[in-house]
């Protein structure tokens, strides 16, 4: 037996991720452990005292997962083994009908824990790590899909995290098909005036009418748009929500942008959406119909809602961070300066136009990121391992 388990520490959708001690640590090169060569010189100048356990994270992936699902998170961990912040893969092998990948042990404290107390300092460090986690997936091109706090395991106290549950990863361009957001701007102008929706608005208008409801053709020949909706509710991107046949590696740092909306607001979930229609509304909501209306247009699909409550032109960020934070701009001189500049780097993640939306190698040259850019801790690969 080289594995004793400790406790189970995570349950999710496709598997169980238990802590173990790794018993048999001594007898393998493990060239993934950064704290090695350190450990070994501390206990050699200690005379030899006993040698401190060392932990690993065993994830068992449930037999409901397709063999697919499971090589296709296999094969990107193996590739993202170098990669700076994010979680490399030890080793994986099958046990009678089970899928077992071993990684190390992150210590980190549950996220519930710390957001509320994190000043924007302390987000400033957490996003730093994070985006570079983030930039090294993108420039192997592989999309995440499910950026969220529980798959950031973070420590306050050493300031850095890792990246972690790639089962829902894919390489950027897998099942990728044209959308009506890549076509030039003229193809889309054009697009538009000839949609059927556009001719009976036409007609409507001539007539006097209302608008017509958005509706199908009784003989529609256009295939069903099929597109990759995964992800957590709450963190997906609009274009997901649209379902965009065409997704990028944008959509994580959407994922980014709501995380930090977490961190400002003192509130998460900030999201409640019991299914796409949903989530739709809120962003609605937040940014107005006709923003979203745009958006919607832009993947070709039509937007009309009768819901009152939804304003036409949304809120501001500072009205809506005022409001969760229970302080007024009367009284309390609105958002300070400090979260001003959070804000203005959470609206670059944000953008409900993919192409408009910085990238995580961008996001790095922020001002935002950069300004404590001497004090930022090392990476995990560079800074030792916590077990």
């Amino acid at each position: 037996m080289r594995y004793r388990l400790i406790n189970r520490i995570g349950e999710g959708t496709f598997s169980t991720v238990y802590k173990a001690q790794d018993i048999l640590h001594d007898h393998y090169i493990n060239d993934w452990d950064m704290d090695a060569d350190k450990e070994n010189h501390e206990n050699d100048a200690a005379t030899k005292q006993t040698k401190r356990p060392k932990y690993v994270a065993i994830k068992k992936i449930y037999v409901t997962s397709s063999p697919n699902r499971i090589f296709n998170e296999l094969e990107l961990l193996k590739d993202l083994r170098d990669s700076p912040n994010v979680c490399p893969l030890i080793t994986a092998f099958r046990h009678q009908d089970q899928v077992i990948a071993v990684l190390p042990f992150f210590q980190h404290k549950d996220f519930r824990d710390y957001y509320r107390d994190f000043t924007t300092n302390d987000m400033r460090v957490y996003f730093h790590s994070l985006f570079t986690a983030l930039k090294a997936v993108h420039e192997a091109e592989i999309i995440h899909r499910d950026i969220k706090p529980t798959n950031f395991l973070y420590s306050p106290a050493h300031k850095r995290g890792v990246l972690v549950d790639f089962g829902l990863a894919e390489r950027e361009g897998t099942d990728y098909q044209q959308c009506f957001c890549g076509l030039p701007e003229r193809e889309q102008h054009k697009r538009e005036e000839n949609s059927i929706y556009a001719a009976s608005c036409i007609a409507a208008a001539k007539a006097g009418q209302p608008l017509p409801r958005p509706s199908y053709p009784k003989e529609d020949q256009r295939s069903s748009r099929r597109a990759n909706r995964a992800g957590t509710r709450g963190f997906r991107a609009p274009e997901v929500l649209l379902k965009c046949t065409a997704q990028t590696c944008r959509i994580d740092v959407w994922s980014c942008g709501i995380m930090l909306l977490t961190f400002l607001s003192k509130r998460f979930p900030f999201f409640h959406s019991a299914d796409d229609i949903d989530a739709f509304i809120e962003l609605c909501t937040i940014f107005g119909k006709k923003k979203m209306k745009d958006t919607a247009l832009l993947h070709g699909q039509v937007l009309q809602t009768n819901i009152p409550t939804i304003p036409e032109n949304g809120h501001s960020w500072e009205k809506i961070l005022l409001w969760c934070t229970s302080r007024n701009k009367r009284d309390d001189g609105g958002l300070t300066p400090e979260e001003h500049d959070a804000v203005s780097f959470m609206q670059c993640c944000l953008q409900l136009d993919p192409r408009r939306r910085i990238t995580a190698a961008q996001a790095l040259q922020h001002p935002w990121l950069t300004a404590d850019a001497e004090s930022a801790p090392p990476s995990s690969q560079e800074s030792e391992m916590v077990d």
